[in-house]
């Protein structure tokens, strides 16, 4: 990839007024773009990418067997479960909580059920486990951050650490990621879907973790086996993309237009407005994207898939 293929992304980044967008490809950084030189070291929102992070901790965990299989019934962690008149809740397990296919009658942008009315509640964990189901748990994703919420509090059982204590010693440290900022629920538990704050290099070293399949620097800090797993294609989703989920990732494909028979895979993390980590491993790539100029007013632009994508088709 030329600084000549890059032009048009770069004219379209600042036409857009993009935050920042990095690009590496097979261990060269091939675009590094702030548009203002200080976002290099400003911690930013990466907003519902925190869900990534969260899988990723939850994946080092399950590993090392200190959080149990995902086919553990949440009961063991939520034991008022049983007293729930509804029994369906009694199956749901941590797998269905990182595909958020637990059931849980659920708007996360609106409505009653919803991300912003949980965060006003005195017990987000309560609030979401006292939901009805609309659905049999493991049979459809509806988005949903009080599912991840709940496995950032079944990691802090697990682990008997705060959240962002177990992430440094075993995700930030290795990668590099010296300061950080995250929220916590009124429990004091860290944010599961969102709330984590970042540099765009540091999320950059995120996605390269999963491109290197769990692997920095020699040092497999998730089993490779668990990082192909939770990244691929596990149940469709519509809202808010229509694409497919994993693991608290979004998976997806593109093609060529001529050839169309021929599907590209590539999965991502997704924060509201514009903020991305995408991983394409057949092109040996990593893109960030952050972005701050999208409001409710103006749909942020995929910039991986308007921009990026036509260069690689073009690469061949």
């Amino acid at each position: 990839m030329s600084s000549l293929e890059l032009t048009p992304l770069v004219r379209g980044l600042k036409e857009l007024e993009i935050r920042s967008c990095l690009i590496v490809q097979q261990g060269n950084i091939m675009l590094e773009y702030y548009r203002e030189p200080q976002f290099t070291n400003e911690l930013y929102k990466i907003n519902s990418c925190t869900k990534s992070v969260i899988a990723a901790l939850v994946s080092i965990a399950m590993d090392q067997q200190i959080v149990p299989q995902p086919d553990t019934p949440i009961l063991n962690f939520f034991p008022q479960i049983a007293e729930d008149s509804d029994t369906r809740k009694r199956d749901i397990t941590i797998k269905h909580l990182l595909t958020m296919s637990a059931g849980f009658n659920w708007t996360e942008f609106g409505g009653q059920n919803s991300f912003p009315t949980m965060s006003r509640t005195s017990d987000w964990v309560q609030f979401v486990l006292s939901q009805p189901l609309a659905d049999i748990p493991g049979t459809r994703m509806e988005y949903n951050s009080g599912c991840s919420q709940l496995l950032a509090t079944i990691l802090r059982y697990a682990s008997g650490q705060a959240v962002a204590e177990f992430a440094e010693q075993q995700l930030f440290q290795p990668l590099g990621i010296e300061n950080y900022h995250w929220e916590t629920d009124p429990q004091g538990t860290h944010t599961g879907g969102f709330g984590l704050r970042l540099k765009p290099m540091d999320m950059l070293q995120f996605g390269l973790l999963y491109l290197n399949e769990g692997s920095c620097e020699g040092h497999q800090l998730i089993k490779a086996e668990t990082v192909r797993h939770s990244t691929r294609a596990l149940l469709p989703a519509a809202k808010p993309q229509k694409a497919f989920y994993g693991w608290h990732w979004w998976a997806s494909s593109f093609s060529d237009a001529t050839e169309k028979s021929i599907e590209t895979d590539y999965y991502y993390a997704l924060g509201f407005g514009g903020q991305y980590i995408v991983v394409v491993p057949s092109y040996d790539m990593v893109v960030v994207v952050t972005a701050d100029k999208f409001k409710k007013k103006r749909t942020p632009v995929d910039i991986f898939r308007q921009y990026v994508v036509p260069m690689l088709l073009q690469q061949g």
